[in-house]
Order: structure tokens, then sequence, then C-alpha cells
């Protein structure tokens, strides 16, 4: 049976088989939920839930992991979705940094690129490469491959002697992307939780927009991690065009997902 993993040799036979099983798992309630959180993708998605999906992405990387990758396509959310954590599983680096490099230009909406992200734990054994990498990443103009960058650190790097770097790097980009901007967004408001005296000092100067500068804020009062007396301080910071910038921004994304 394809759902049961067992010594599966892949190819491009049973490869094919593989894509039959996840269409069988269709679930067309949840498909319909999750293609209005994940718009624009370029995707088909079949609807199957994101614990089954690891569930199999975990039973495919104990097969040989290249074999299943050599044959892997792109036509289902799903299919790449698994392809993502299953490149997670990758304990060979040289191997998983190839394969890693390919995958982020696969990623085309948040739920890949966060879900991948997440996963990938090898790169804290190898800080000093992988920081650098995901601040390049996070540079990238393509809107997926730099929140992919952004939320690799936010994931992995946040580290006092990393601040200064990361701030750098939020000062050097002039993206008016959404997922972009709420990804600085999120990295921002984590810095603050975890260094809000260095995160403070940052959101009185800096090169951000006024959306992703009150979005970070509003991001920060809304965690139960910081108290109350901060959260008004935080206020003293927020730009005055707050409204006109977050409709700008949402005028942006509705057009790209007509």
């Amino acid at each position: 049976m394809i759902d049961k993993f067992d010594k599966i040799e892949w190819n491009d036979k049973t490869y094919d088989a593989f894509l039959h099983y996840l269409i069988k798992l269709e679930d067309e309630e949840y498909r319909k939920f999750h293609s209005s959180l994940v718009q624009n993708t370029r995707y088909k998605i079949i609807g199957i839930r994101v614990p089954t999906l690891r569930k199999i992405a975990s039973g495919i990387a104990k097969t040989n992991i290249e074999d299943f990758l050599d044959c892997a396509g792109d036509t289902y959310y799903e299919e790449v979705f698994i392809q993502g954590i299953v490149i997670s599983y990758i304990k060979d680096e040289k191997s998983f940094y190839s394969h890693m490099k390919k995958y982020v230009k696969k990623i085309d909406n948040w739920a890949l690129c966060d879900s991948f992200c997440n996963s990938i734990k090898i790169v804290k054994d190898y800080e000093g490469k992988y920081f650098k990498e995901a601040m390049k990443l996070a540079l990238d103009k393509d809107e997926f491959v730099s929140r992919a960058g952004i939320v690799i650190i936010l994931n992995h790097f946040i580290d006092r002697n990393n601040l200064n770097r990361i701030f750098d790097m939020l000062n050097q980009m002039k993206s008016d992307k959404f997922y972009v901007n709420m990804a600085q967004a999120w990295l921002i408001s984590e810095m603050y939780i975890k260094y809000p005296g260095m995160t403070k000092e940052f959101l009185k100067s800096n090169n951000l927009n006024d959306f992703t500068q009150n979005k970070a804020i509003s991001k920060i009062k809304e965690s139960f991690r910081a108290n109350e007396e901060e959260k008004k301080l935080l206020n003293d910071f927020k730009r005055n065009r707050e409204e006109k910038s977050d409709k700008t921004i949402e005028s942006r994304k509705k057009e790209r997902e007509k």
C-alpha cells in the first residue's frame, strides 16, 4: 500500500500512485476553507489537513529521500508541501542546502513558506552559514523568497548577537509586498518579546514603511508576553498615517488576488 510507505522504491510509477493516493484523501470542505486562506497559488489544492501531510512526509523520509525528490512534481499544493517537510528531514548538510535552494523558488504562498521554514532544524547546526543565507534570502525581490528568509530568521536565529545585523537588514528592505511586510512585523514582535530594550530603540528610529512599523507594534500589543505598561509606551512609536498605509497595502493585496 502506497500509504504505508514501507520499502517504496521511488520511480515514475510509484510517484504516480502516490499522487493518486493523495487525491483520494480529498476533503472538499477543507479544500474550500484552505483555498480561501491560500489565494493566488499556482498549485491545485486537493484539501488535506496539515497533520496528515506531515505524517505522510515523515513516512516518506524513511525511504530514499533523494529518489523521492528526483521524482517529485509540482502540480498539487499538497505534494509541494510534503516536499518541503521531507527536505527538513535530510541529515546531510550539503544535500539539504542544495534542495533548500531549489525549494524556496517553489514557494508562492505563506503556508508553504512558514511550514517549511519552521521545520528545517538542521540550520541551527550550521548557524554561520544559514543565518547569512537567510539574510540574503530576506533581501530578495521575490515576495515569498524574501518572506522565507525572514521566517527562517524568526524561527531559528533571534539571538542577541544577531540583533544589530537583523536591524540593519530590516532597514535595507524597501518592499511594499504584503506578505513580506507582515513577516517583518512578525519578526520585530518576536525580537521585542525576547529583547525589548534593543528592539524598542529600533522602533524609535528606522526605515520601515508605516504599515510595517504599525503592524509590528500591533503584534507586540496582541501578545500576552508583553505587559500592559510596555504596550501603552509603544503607542508613542506608532505612525499617524496607519489607516492610509493599511488601506494602501490591503488594496494592493486584493488587486493581486483578482
